[in-house]
């Protein structure tokens, strides 16, 4: 008797999974990492490692107050992975909408809210609010379509793209490969938003930043209708990495 192989089938993800969702999220951080280094301190609040690195030199060279001020963005972003991950449970109880879909409201929000403030606000405040959003978007969504993202920086992307043309020479893994190219894609979308959102912040000076709600606005309508229409029924469903 022949035995015919089986293919897995092929999984279902999640609207808050699909790698449009996670190219859209990217092209929005690529757009506040530039707005904060542009017009509000000429700093990259996605990610701590630099406040980290600049904190140990500032103490390396004796300037404890000058060190110690980086507490506060590493404490903001600290803070928005508690958050993060303390409130899904509770939303989950709801029955109304995915955490995930709540935070992208809450970051549309905040971000139309910083194009208010006029650049005689003290960056501080700006900076300790996207440090906040980055960390809680870092840590909420961690794989597109079953592939490990980082939907804030480029450090881990770049290093897949170069993971996935090794394979794919060493190995003629074309899975490897095919990982590399949507990571390839994701720093494209980062670098596009930020180049874009750059150019026009002359323009727009602190109103640039309304530019990010274009993706977060796309990303934001693809998850309500997701979870108040064909997904309602999977809402205590987790997302993959979770």
């Amino acid at each position: 008797m022949n035995t015919k192989q089986i293919s897995e089938p092929k999984k279902d993800y999640l609207v808050c999974e699909q790698k449009l969702v996670y190219t859209l999220l990217m092209a929005s951080a690529g757009m506040m990492g530039a707005y904060t280094y542009v017009l509000r301190g000429g700093v990259f609040c996605n990610a701590q490692t630099a406040n980290v690195l600049v904190m140990a030199i500032n103490f390396g060279r004796g300037d404890w107050l000058g060190g110690l001020y980086f507490l506060i963005p590493i404490s903001a972003y600290l803070l928005g992975a508690f958050v993060s991950e303390i409130l899904p449970s509770p939303v989950k109880k709801l029955g109304f909408l995915r955490w995930d879909t709540y935070l992208t409201i809450f970051e549309a929000a905040v971000l139309f809210l910083l194009g208010f403030l006029p650049l005689s606000v003290p960056h501080q405040v700006v900076q300790v609010l996207v440090n906040f959003l980055a960390s809680m978007q870092y840590n909420t969504f961690r794989q597109a379509e079953g592939i490990p993202m980082a939907t804030t920086f480029c450090t881990n992307h770049i290093r897949q793209v170069g993971v996935g043309l090794a394979k794919a020479i060493r190995k003629k893994d074309r899975t490897a490969l095919h990982r590399g190219i949507i990571h390839a894609g994701m720093v494209s979308a980062f670098l596009l938003g930020a180049a874009l959102l750059t150019y026009l912040c002359p323009i727009l000076e602190e109103k640039a930043i309304w530019l990010a709600l274009i993706p977060m606005g796309i990303v934001l309508t693809k998850l309500l209708r997701a979870d108040l229409g064909t997904e309602h029924h999977m809402l205590d469903r987790k997302p993959s990495g979770h």
